[in-house]
């Protein structure tokens, strides 16, 4: 009997770099298995045409019982789990085929914001006893990072219920640094396990936990 599936999906790098380390993680990855699931990586274009039907065809070819989707947001230093998908695109600067959106929903007629499907707080937990550096984010951003996180989140909530699904941001690497101003970079091999430990506390916690762990900005 095949193992039930873990989709963890990264990005191509954009604006100009070489380098987005949501691809890695996905590409290390892939292949593996975290909690009795075997773990598929992807990588999504970086594209707000394609990324979503991308994804979908993803879904539906592996029928995942989970989806972590992975993007890259350098100044931050550390990973944001992010907690809401936003129903809105405002590029500040053009996809990786020309395309700048402004102002536009990612589904016209859907609901302003959805909720990850994640214990989030219970993954925050995780990551920072082992000593990793990360928040619990209140928002992906308006670039294809937040489309697809929303276009997940919709196809949760009217299609496929029984899927949980999430974003999660990385930050830069050491080699990216130069490129970001006051970024704050973490190692490939850190960010690797620190998402198979979101997978892992994802597939065993069976509810979320009830801290303080918002922001006052």
């Amino acid at each position: 009997m095949n193992a039930p599936r873990v989709l963890v999906t990264g990005f191509e790098p954009f604006d100009g770099d070489g380098i987005n380390p949501s691809r890695e993680i996905a590409r290390a990855l892939h292949g593996g298995e975290i909690a009795g699931h075997r773990v598929l990586g992807a990588v999504l274009p970086t594209e707000f045409a394609r990324a979503p039907a991308a994804l979908e065809a993803l879904i539906d070819r592996h029928e995942p019982t989970l989806v972590l989707a992975l993007g890259l947001a350098a100044s931050r230093g550390g990973l944001g789990l992010e907690r809401v998908a936003l129903n809105w695109i405002d590029a500040r600067i053009p996809d990786n085929a020309g395309a700048q959106p402004v102002d536009v929903p990612v589904h016209a007629g859907a609901p302003a914001a959805y909720f990850a499907s994640l214990p989030l707080k219970a993954m925050l937990a995780r990551l920072q006893a082992a000593g990793i550096a990360a928040t619990l984010s209140h928002s992906a951003g308006t670039f294809v990072c937040n489309q697809v996180f929303f276009a997940l989140a919709h196809r949760i909530a009217t299609r496929t219920p029984q899927l949980r699904g999430g974003f999660v941001h990385v930050p830069c690497i050491p080699a990216q640094a130069a490129q970001y101003a006051g970024a704050v970079p973490m190692e490939l091999a850190t960010m690797i396990e620190s998402v198979r430990l979101c997978v892992e506390t994802a597939l065993t916690v069976p509810a979320e936990l009830h801290f303080a762990a918002g922001a006052i900005d």
